[in-house]
């Protein structure tokens, strides 16, 4: 244990003790009563008691100190013996969502306010690929399919840095950490609610990669700012206000279809963020059986300038009123919260454009809200940050097309864990460094954060098809003409602003939060890289899963097949011309079926619940149930 102490809980009168211990479980003291588990007296959260996930995924940390380590390792045998050595203190799901259930009961109980004796220290270890192979000594994918997910973990966001926007000032060459996809093995997250709890946690951790031989290639300290500031970013925004729910993890509201309690924030499928788990229209994951149960993790440095983002406020504003696209009586924070999408409090603009709000502390900010109402941009600017990085319903794809409904984006959807660094910017301070340390989780880099950025948050043309541009975001994009349109006699006035970035990276990692057991194996020298199909995965046309010497691919003419790297066909279910696509179901089946759902052709495993279906790069596909063979499938020399 990093150390035990007791804690007392008291609001309204009640008091409840805790012991809080070193891997950050909340163990009930003598005579205390738990808090009521979620779910348990109707809906299955099974999710929230999960002990083989990493925490911080789902369930957020959460904590105001936070220290980084960006570690690279010396020999392989040391760096398996120092991770061993770490797995009894990392901390899980069902040990986070267990302390923030407790701490958001007594929080509740004072009204909003935090209590302050609850405390707990949480551990989490993600791997770069490089120091994945280190630690296995071999490479973590038996296949690199371009332009998926593999290919961008491998390259690291240092080499796709022109496709991020991360040029100029921001550009690789400038960075702390990361520009060298091999320069960093291993990110160590540390975090506690006391500072002088981190930092002894902290010279532990160091001590123990030092006898390791590896070295801490970089230390990022961050905090929450302090005062009226706490929960903001630099900027003075109430930060992390919109995170999805995850199903399975989050209760359901009576429609089935957003989170209990938070009007306007939908259920995502886990998959989305837990790689294994169901995600948007049963899509497979393609990846290695070593992922399972596991998130990349993106990290990124991100340094304000906060009087000139606030300067350029200023001065845009005079513009807009000099133009009448402005009252007369707006201030740069109406301005500036028409480039956030929300007031510093954390009001939406999108519900109260006129004046902000005030949000009661402890009550949800709001997020039950969209845009369908505003597809000109009028109160909320097509280029608002909370715009481009999560269009919500409302989103208009092309002219004369009907909006979107906010379900068509639920495969875009990113849970971010975001911190400040570097003290609070005031009128008389100087420069320093501050900035936020962005961290965000998703199953697919592609798909959901280089998406978001790519084709959301620096596109000068999102929405798109429209005369003139929106822009790119104005808090985290590129520097570009963005047009402010409002509305005039005539319909819609655009005007037209020269707007700057003041948001610099100094840093971005690509990193994997692994499962425990997959960290367990990886103590041992062990990565399983056969490429797994998990339980209510669905194969459609053109899906390949490429386990490198073979491949298990459901073809154009609606055939399940395996074939060699060299495009033969080793194996066929036979039902090529009917097929419209390829179920493995949860009982352990594996068909192919036609457009009523009907089964062409059947594995005949249907038995075999919680069977594990692999394509493994030795040239077969199989079905394994407690670690036998049920089914399999290879060509003539495996």
């Amino acid at each position: 244990m990093l150390f035990t102490r007791r804690t007392v809980v008291q609001a309204g009168g009640c008091a409840a003790a805790a012991l809080a211990v070193g891997n950050g479980s909340v163990i009930p003291a003598a005579g205390a009563t738990a808090a009521p588990r979620p779910g348990v007296t109707g809906e299955a959260l099974p999710l929230r008691s999960d002990t083989t996930t990493q925490g911080d995924v789902l369930a957020g940390f959460r904590k105001d100190h936070v220290c980084l380590f960006f570690i690279r390792f010396g020999h392989f045998a040391r760096a398996r013996r120092w991770l061993g050595d770490l797995l009894p203190e990392l901390s899980t799901t069902e040990q986070v969502a267990r302390f923030n259930e407790q701490f958001r009961r007594a929080r509740q109980l004072r009204n909003g306010v935090d209590p302050t004796t609850m405390a707990a220290l949480w551990t989490g270890i993600s791997l770069t690929h490089a120091g994945l192979g280190h630690l296995a000594q071999q490479d973590p994918f038996p296949a690199v399919p371009p332009g998926g997910t593999a290919e961008a973990f491998c390259d690291g966001p240092g080499a796709r840095a022109g496709q991020l926007g991360d040029t100029g000032p921001s550009a690789p060459e400038s960075w702390l950490f990361g520009a060298a996809a091999d320069s960093v093995h291993a990110v160590l997250t540390l975090a506690s609610d006391e500072p002088g709890e981190l930092e002894q946690a902290i010279g532990r951790h160091r001590d123990s990669l030092q006898r390791a031989g590896a070295d801490v290639v970089f230390r990022q300290d961050a905090a929450t700012l302090p005062g009226a500031l706490h929960g903001h970013e630099h900027f003075g925004f109430l930060d992390a206000i919109s995170q999805p729910g995850v199903r399975g993890f989050h209760s359901a509201d009576a429609t089935g279809t957003g989170v209990q309690g938070k009007p306007g924030t939908r259920l995502i499928p886990a998959g989305e963020f837990i790689v294994g788990q169901e995600r948007v229209g049963q899509r497979p994951a393609g990846l290695p059986a070593w992922a399972t149960g596991g998130s990349f993790q993106v990290v990124r440095r991100l340094a304000q300038d906060v009087p000139g983002w606030w300067e350029q406020a200023r001065v845009l504003l005079k513009e807009l009123q000099k133009s009448g696209a402005a009252p007369a009586d707006a201030t740069p924070r109406w301005l500036a919260a028409r480039f956030v999408g929300r007031w510093p409090g954390g009001a939406p603009v999108a519900t109260c454009p006129m004046a902000e709000t005030a949000v009661p502390p402890g009550a949800d900010a709001g997020n039950d809200f969209d845009f369908h109402d505003d597809p000109q941009g009028w109160t909320t600017p097509l280029f608002a940050h909370i715009r481009k990085a999560s269009p919500r319903g409302g989103l208009v794809t092309a002219p004369g097309r009907p909006p979107l409904p906010a379900s068509a984006l639920d495969n875009r959807r990113i849970i971010r864990r975001g911190i400040p660094y570097g003290p609070a910017h005031r009128e008389d301070s100087g420069p320093a460094d501050r900035g936020l340390v962005f961290v965000s989780y998703q199953a697919d880099l592609v798909e959901q954060f280089e998406f978001i950025a790519r084709k959301w948050c620096n596109s000068t043309d999102f929405p798109p098809a429209r005369h003139p541009q929106p822009g790119s975001d104005t808090v985290i994009g590129p520097a570009s003409p963005v047009c402010f349109e409002s509305a005039a006699p005539s319909g819609s006035r655009a005007t037209t602003l020269d707007f700057q970035n003041f948001v610099r990276t100094e840093g971005a990692l690509y990193a994997f939060t692994p499962s425990i057991p997959t960290l367990r194996a990886l103590a041992e020298g062990s990565l399983d890289n056969a490429i797994e199909v998990h339980p209510g995965t669905v194969l459609r046309p053109g899906d390949s899963l490429d386990a490198g010497s073979v491949r298990l691919r459901f073809d154009a003419a609606g055939g399940l097949t395996l074939q060699a790297e060299d495009g033969q066909t080793l194996w066929s279910a036979g039902a090529a011309g009917s097929g419209v696509d390829a179920l493995f179901a949860a009982n352990g089946e594996l068909s192919v079926r036609d457009a009523a759902g009907k089964p062409l052709w059947s594995s005949g495993t249907g038995g075999a619940p919680g069977a594990r279906l692999l394509v493994r790069p030795s040239g077969d596909a199989v079905m394994l149930r407690n670690g036998r063979p049920v089914w399999r499938v290879s060509g003539p020399s495996s």
